[in-house]
């Protein structure tokens, strides 16, 4: 038989627990909802920790997954895949591949139920022309991750998804990583210039000094020599590359060359050309692929980077 003072406590302890859940549940919630400052200038108000992420641009991606994020969807390159350098990573945490760059495609961001989206201002992976329509299925925020280094940009998620401490967290270890790096290694006297190199007859994007390939081997021990951005082909000039016509090339002076997208084997082909043939770099013979996921800095082909550089001139 239960007394009324039996109930009593009873009743009391079943109040407890609930307080105690609904104040678990206020500190989980804490700091929400939140208002991200967008890089076109707007705000979108996130109003709850986001668990089901579309990230629309397969450059942005990276970054995502590196800091954990919950990502449950993603557009992929103009080939229709992810990139190699985290692409395992995506098929461990089952990351659905929603489309190639350039095809959106609105029926299948509608279909993986998304509670944040995530934009990018420019690029091929950009779909900033479908901002508004995106905005109807969820909260979506625009980045532009060719204005800044892969840790600025995770940073910049991390406050979108409350995951600020565990970003700050992959970026100290990542710090580490290269500082261990660079005393490991021997950088040659001189300047160093950074090419995406496309050959005769088209641009040939060459890597500004304040953008994050410049940044990363800055920290690595080299000088890079800064392209002058009246080469630069397109209407708008980018923080990361100037685009120049093939011949501006034999206009750098650096002692030393890095080719984006290239590994080893691939230098060759740069090295052949009758035009680069007085680059100081061709003729001292420091020309050096970066490696083939080198195009886009993210945390996993930051890392492969540097990687290659301790392979290429450990002491």
């Amino acid at each position: 038989m239960t007394t009324s003072a039996g109930r009593f406590t009873l009743r009391s302890l079943v109040l407890a627990l609930a307080l105690a859940l609904v104040a678990i549940g206020s500190a989980q919630d804490a700091g929400w909802p939140r208002t991200f400052t967008n890089a076109n200038g707007t705000t979108t108000v996130i109003p709850s920790r986001p668990q089901r992420i579309l990230s629309t641009s397969v450059s942005v991606t990276g970054s995502l997954l590196a800091i954990d994020a919950p990502v449950v969807a993603s557009g992929s390159a103009g080939n229709g895949t992810y990139f190699a350098q985290w692409a395992k990573v995506a098929d461990e945490r089952g990351v659905v591949n929603v489309w190639p760059a350039g095809a959106v495609d609105l029926e299948a961001a509608y279909a993986v139920e998304p509670d944040l989206i995530v934009v990018s201002t420019s690029g091929a992976d950009s779909t900033i022309d479908q901002l508004a329509e995106l905005q109807e299925i969820a909260p979506t925020i625009v980045v532009d991750y060719g204005g800044q280094t892969w840790q600025q940009l995770a940073t910049q998620l991390a406050t979108a998804i409350g995951s600020e401490a565990h970003a700050a967290e992959v970026i100290a270890d990542f710090d580490a990583y290269v500082a261990a790096a660079k005393i490991r290694i021997h950088v040659p006297a001189g300047t160093a210039n950074i090419i995406s190199f496309n050959g005769a007859g088209t641009s040939n994007p060459i890597g500004r000094v304040v953008g994050p390939h410049a940044q990363l081997l800055t920290s690595l021990g080299f000088v890079i020599e800064d392209p002058d951005v009246a080469w630069h082909t397109q209407a708008s000039l980018r923080n990361d590359f100037v685009w120049a016509e093939f011949e501006r090339l034999t206009d750098l002076t650096s002692e030393t060359t890095f080719l984006l997208r290239f590994g080893p084997d691939g230098v060759a082909s740069f090295v052949a050309e009758p035009v680069l043939a007085n680059m100081p770099s061709v003729k001292a013979g420091q020309v050096y692929g970066l490696g083939v996921n080198s195009f886009r800095i993210d945390y996993y082909s930051a890392t492969e980077i540097v990687d290659g550089i301790v392979a290429e001139f450990g002491n």
